[in-house]
């Protein structure tokens, strides 16, 4: 065979050379401006080099630099061009470990006996950009697996011998191996087709990260960058991270003393001060209030419990990583709650079940503990004790579609009144160990798939994600920056009710195995509250605001009306705080502006003889003079149409 046929997607197939290169191929199939696009292409399914030498028939589908795939490729290579600049400027002394491409940017991983620091950066950029300027090809070779161990021992590269050592294990007889200039690196590809494609970027910061994330082995120093391939679309994601730190729940939980996190009393553990322990029972009352409404009932279980629950549930064989060591208490193993699941099910057996009771309902705001590797923690996004709002629903098969549909509605409904409207779903498969039949986790799958079709609901198969004993719904909300958090989750549960030998009387008088939904719409109380406050950069609507309104005097003369109308505001029910001290009021309202408080209440003398107050906003607008009664009443409708 001489000749192959190449087409584009969709297009007229052109008999080329055989060991055309994908490049030249672009130059018979679509115009200058359409190749000048593209920074790589999809060939019968596979992404590749536009240098990639065809060796038969293909089907090519452009990858433009504009797509998300096009920036990943851009991305991946400006980790090798940092790499590149590091062991140029730094030598012999660093060794080179991984440097994909991530979300927002990309990260290599170095060894150095002296870490890196911010302070290096501009010293990389420089090489970078001096690397950029020169042009230098990124040349890609197959080599087998022998010869690649000998070339990477020879430079001293460990872990990248250590990388190719596991391919091998894993099958492998070659590896691929990237090059620009001196530079070269082990890697699967694709890559932009020269370094001066890479014309804007960006070095963030620097952090710790284990060799393999295993706290045993060296500690490597990670550099973040990011890079476009637009200037302004770089300058808007630094404008992105500077709101992300403005808003940053770890920065304004220590400014609104809403919560600690204190190393004396263990990381990863919030203390709740009162005014975030106030947004904490805003929320649950909500919460608790919405659940009624739906047909949930409330139960409460105990934090921790014998060891042999957790082994019938199969954490201990699943799960025990995250689990905390056992307690010995009168002689029998006991461990703290991972989950609240198994507690629900003792509930539930406690006494017999008919088929006319279903569906069984059941909410808890259950505190449950997970060990998180020290370094994985952050603030309240990720800790090791936290409180899941969590619930169980007990049902049959006939039963099943309708308790999904409802849990959506619900879980939409909560969504939307916090403030959020925008998420993506995935439907979570089978992961690697699981417990259970294959037909009922297919028929698990196929339940939740089919809610959501049903729905309407657009989503996507994230595959091997789900939890060991069922698949699942994930819920991610993005905040106000476009950021996604995961929050909620539904899980169809066949195997849990079948391991703790759960059932019901049906109607023909036989005993019948219940089927099991987990659900949590927040996912957990800390992390919602986390992704809360910066998704209102701490000024929260008046619902949710601990103190909704600050009175203050302009003189010691209207201390006692001050303090008068507190009460009364406060008996009403209103969350109000006063502040009488003997200080000019500009600095009083510039505090309880700091402290993001809602309404500032202003009574001077003429307010104390008509039986006013002036009400000021904290965006700084001043409403007209109005009685305390007014105010109340105009506080009580913005908070039943919970606006945000």
């Amino acid at each position: 065979m001489t000749s192959i046929a190449v087409s584009i997607s969709g297009g007229e197939a052109k008999h080329l050379p055989i060991s055309t290169s994908v490049l030249d191929a672009l130059k018979e199939l679509v115009s200058g401006k359409q190749r000048k696009q593209a920074v790589a292409v999809r060939c019968n399914g596979s992404i590749v080099d536009l240098s990639t030498s065809l060796q038969e028939d293909a089907t090519l589908e452009l990858i433009p630099a504009a797509s998300e795939q096009g920036l990943h490729i851009l991305r991946h290579s400006a980790a090798h061009i940092m790499a590149q600049a590091v062991k140029e400027l730094y030598g012999q002394e660093v060794k080179v470990a991984i440097g994909p491409a991530i979300e927002d940017g990309y990260y290599y991983d170095f060894d150095r006996p002296t870490a890196f620091t911010p302070d290096d950066f501009e010293a990389i950029e420089e090489k970078m950009a001096a690397i950029v300027k020169a042009a230098l090809p990124f040349s890609r070779r197959e080599v087998p697996i022998a010869e690649a161990i000998d070339f990477f021992s020879k430079q001293n590269e460990t872990y990248k011998v250590a990388l190719i050592k596991d391919l091998a294990t894993n099958g492998a007889e070659s590896v691929s191996l990237y090059q620009q200039g001196n530079f070269i690196d082990l890697c699967r590809g694709p890559h932009v087709p020269d370094t001066s494609w890479l014309k804007t970027f960006k070095l963030l910061r620097v952090a710790g990260s284990y060799w393999r994330g295993d706290e045993k082995n060296p500690m490597l120093t990670r550099i973040y960058g990011t890079a476009f391939f637009d200037q302004k679309e770089l300058k808007q994601y630094l404008e992105r991270l500077e709101e992300a730190k403005r808003r940053d729940h770890r920065k304004l939980g220590k400014e609104l003393k809403l919560f600690t996190i204190q190393d004396e009393i263990g990381p990863g553990l919030p203390l709740w001060q009162p005014r975030g322990a106030q947004l904490r029972r805003l929320i649950e009352d909500y919460w608790k209030d919405a659940h009624y409404k739906n047909g949930y009932q409330l139960i409460c279980t105990p934090h921790i419990a014998r060891q042999d629950l957790w082994k019938t549930s199969g954490h201990l064989d699943f799960y025990a990583e995250n689990m905390y060591s056992a307690m010995s208490i009168d002689e029998v193993a006991y461990q703290l709650k991972p989950m609240n699941c198994p507690f629900h099910i003792g509930i539930y057996k406690a006494e017999p079940h008919s088929y006319r009771e279903f569906p069984i309902r059941w909410c808890e705001l259950g505190t449950v503990y997970r060990y998180e590797r020290a370094g994985a923690l952050h603030g309240l996004m990720r800790v090791r004790g936290f409180t899941q709002d969590d619930a169980h629903i007990f049902c049959r098969l006939d039963q099943l579609e309708e308790e999904i549909f409802n849990i959506i509605d619900l879980n939409l409904q909560v969504l939307q009144t916090f403030g959020f409207s925008e998420y993506d779903v995935y439907l979570s498969t089978r992961p690697a160990k699981y417990v259970g039949s294959d037909a009922h986790w297919e028929l698990a799958t196929q339940a939740l798939q089919q809610a959501m079709d049903k729905k309407g609901l657009a989503y996507s198969v994230d595959p091997g994600e789900g939890v060991f004993y069922g698949p699942k719904i994930d819920i991610k909300i993005k905040d106000q920056l476009g950021r996604s958090w995961q929050c909620s989750t539904i899980q169809v549960d066949f195997n849990l009710p079948e391991r703790f030998g759960m059932c019901y009387t049906g109607q023909d008088g036989a005993e019948h195995q219940p089927i099991m939904i987990h659900r949590a719409l927040m996912g957990s109380l800390e992390r919602f509250i986390g992704v809360l406050i910066e998704q209102y950069a701490g000024a929260f609507p008046l619902w949710l605001a601990p103190e909704q309104a600050r009175i203050m005097n302009i003189t010691d003369s209207q201390a006692a009306y001050c303090s008068q109308v507190l009460a009364e505001l406060r008996q009403a029910g209103l969350r109000v705080e006063g502040d009488l001290r003997n200080e000019k009021l500009n600095y009083k309202i510039r505090e309880a502006q700091l402290m993001k408080t809602p309404y500032m209440l202003i009574a001077g003398d003429r307010e104390m003889e008509e039986g006013t107050i002036t009400v000021r906003k904290r965006s700084g607008e001043n409403l007209p003079p109005m009685s305390p009664q007014d105010f109340l009443a105009m506080v009580r409708q913005e908070c039943e149409e919970k606006a945000v």
